[in-house]
């Protein structure tokens, strides 16, 4: 019996001696982990053999076959022909020499981020852990280090949580640009790490689009997907187990029931807290928690959800010219997202020698100091009455949150930790003076707001106005600052 086989046999018996069963009806009553909702912020990586390259995005592995895309003319032009050097000549040159996993869990910690996650296996098929059913992982070639293990190690020693992501799914069509040209990887069938080729006698059927591909997939790729995501869960316990989009597909669905059923069968087998992380309507709701791709809500959400995003709005990897964004735009989602009953997955991109470059740690750092003073506004808050006020609005959806940013004064958001609620300026006015619309006198709801109104991250004295248009706050010092500013406001 092969590795898979008796995989799938556990598998099998773990659902079949647990509390969870392999359909919706059972896995919707997982509840969404308490620490996950009082963490709001973690770190996301994305690292591997990609960062070799550094050019356009972490897609560089299927751009670099696609003879339309800029990376293909590129990759010529800088490596030579494909048949010459493919991206598998790329791990050789992925080395991590510099890699220090308790250097990054330091300056993670300092973020003020909770939990660290770490893509284990991107869509190019290379696994960046220990394991047993391949031979393309970074403990047997380039950094011949099991990475996933010892960022798991660092992140645990310093209290925070670890979890874990994988993209495998889409490698089943990543490369698939590759059939298209003499590129030196025409085999049909399945090519590991890269993925599926059309056969000639039409068994596996590998359309050129990435959307939906109903049942189309092989059973041999999905049975594959189930077992490694499995392996991930027996080998480091990750407390989030993040998917990315293409799981959606309807061939997925009873694969991932049985590893959403194992998965949280084995949580319970230790006595955790875990979860999954799922987006679009890859699982019911209630079975794990929603995310939300470089995306935010225009309103609060009753169910608990995730805003995955990256410190560069170009790419998620690391690449030479990285568009960055600027620490207090990313201060000011979080803000947003958390006051909508979200949390906030910030990703950085390693270069390839294990070193994190400059602008993304400038960036971490900077949102760990505001943290450091107004965390109180963050942690173990909920969503209030309300998520704020003002003019300007997040425009809903994925791929938004470069979107409708120029805040103003006006732009409130609310956070509450009995008996607080946090009201949040996104961007502080010039004269000092703030009007909380929301706290209008005569409104039932707020009378119970005691008079004193406090600050974080100030000493300054705030003189309050209780009026028909609002509370009017007046802060008696000068604050010069770019960055969210926070008022504390106790309810009697």
């Amino acid at each position: 019996m092969s590795i898979i086989e008796n995989y799938l046999k556990k598998i099998d018996e773990v659902i079949a001696n647990g509390p969870y069963e392999d359909d919706w009806s059972s896995l919707a009553k997982v509840n969404v982990p308490g620490w996950y909702q009082s963490a709001k912020f973690g770190i996301f990586i994305h690292w591997g053999v990609y960062s070799v390259p550094a050019f356009d995005n972490e897609w560089y592995s299927r751009n670099m076959y696609q003879k339309d895309n800029c990376c293909f003319e590129h990759h010529i032009k800088t490596y030579g022909p494909h048949k010459a050097f493919g991206y598998k000549d790329f791990i050789p040159l992925f080395k991590a020499e510099n890699f220090d996993p308790k250097k990054w869990v330091s300056l993670f910690k300092a973020s003020g981020a909770r939990y660290v996650m770490p893509v284990c296996e991107h869509h190019d098929g290379f696994q960046m852990y220990d394991s047993e059913l391949s031979e393309w992982n970074a403990t047997k070639m380039g950094p011949c280090r099991d990475v996933v293990g010892e960022l798991k190690d660092a992140v645990e020693s310093q209290g925070m949580v670890f979890t874990a992501s994988s993209h495998r799914a889409e490698n089943f069509f990543f490369f698939n640009g590759a059939s298209d040209f003499d590129s030196g990887c025409n085999e049909e069938g399945y090519v590991e790490p890269m993925g599926y080729r059309t056969q000639v006698d039409g068994t596996i059927d590998v359309p050129h689009q990435l959307g939906e591909y109903g049942d189309k997939v092989p059973k041999a790729h999905l049975e594959d997907w189930l077992v490694r995501c499995c392996e991930l869960v027996d080998k480091y316990q990750p407390k989030i187990f993040y998917f990315d989009w293409w799981i959606q597909n309807v061939a997925f669905k009873p694969y991932l029931k049985k590893f959403a059923a194992y998965y949280y069968n084995r949580a319970v087998e230790w006595g955790v807290e875990v979860t999954i992380n799922y987006k679009e309507d890859a699982m019911v709701r209630g079975s794990g928690v929603f995310d939300l791709e470089r995306g935010q809500l225009s309103d609060i959400s009753s169910r608990f959800w995730q805003m995955d995003t990256a410190v560069a709005k170009n790419s998620w990897c690391y690449t030479v010219g990285n568009d960055y964004k600027k620490p207090e735009e990313i201060v000011c989602d979080l803000v947003d997202i958390v006051s909508k009953n979200g949390a906030l997955l910030l990703n950085i991109g390693p270069k390839a020698d294990g070193t994190i470059p400059e602008e993304d740690a400038h960036i971490l750092q900077s949102v760990g100091t505001w943290l450091d003073s107004n965390g109180e506004a963050i942690y173990d808050t909920t969503y209030w009455a309300c998520y704020g006020e003002g003019p300007t609005k997040a425009v809903e959806g994925m791929f938004t949150d470069t979107k409708g940013k120029d805040y103003t004064s006006e732009d409130i958001r609310y956070t509450y930790k009995a008996p607080y609620v946090y009201a949040t300026v996104l961007k502080w006015p010039e004269n000092g003076e703030v009007s909380l619309k929301t706290f209008s006198k005569g409104k039932k709801i707020y009378r119970g707001l005691k008079p004193s109104v406090s600050m974080l991250a100030y000493e300054y004295k705030v003189d309050s106005d209780h009026t028909d248009e609002g509370l009017m706050l007046k802060v008696n010092g000068n604050i010069d600052t770019s960055y969210p500013v926070v008022f504390k406001l106790e309810l009697s």
